[in-house]
């Protein structure tokens, strides 16, 4: 009994864990993510593995977007990346940070 009850705690807990993982909003409220005028994201300071694993699956995300964007307007893949750079650079709330002149400023 006490078996299974060991075991059925660790399962509990591997299947929460994910409830746990940081979310983007909470990652740039803390200062530890920034947008670039690249259109992705990047740590400001160095990342946890927590953080790393956001950043890239944010960032997968979005050039699987641009691309659909740069194909459907028949433009470069670069372009559409500067242009949502630009406007996340825009949009980001005051007290985030944005990539300028290639050093993080707090907006």
């Amino acid at each position: 009994m006490k078996k299974i009850l060991i075991l059925l705690t660790t399962c509990l807990l591997l299947i929460a864990q994910p409830v746990y993982s940081i979310d983007l909003q909470t990652a740039k409220n803390q200062g530890l993510v920034g947008e670039t005028p690249g259109g992705y994201l990047a740590a400001v300071t160095t990342a946890s593995s927590e953080t790393s694993a956001l950043i890239q699956s944010v960032n997968a995300k979005r050039k699987d977007k641009y691309q659909e964007i740069a194909t459907r307007n028949s433009t470069s893949l670069q372009t559409v990346e500067q242009l949502a750079g630009k406007k996340a650079i825009e949009k980001s709330k005051a007290g985030s940070y944005i990539k300028q002149g290639g050093s993080w400023h707090k907006k």
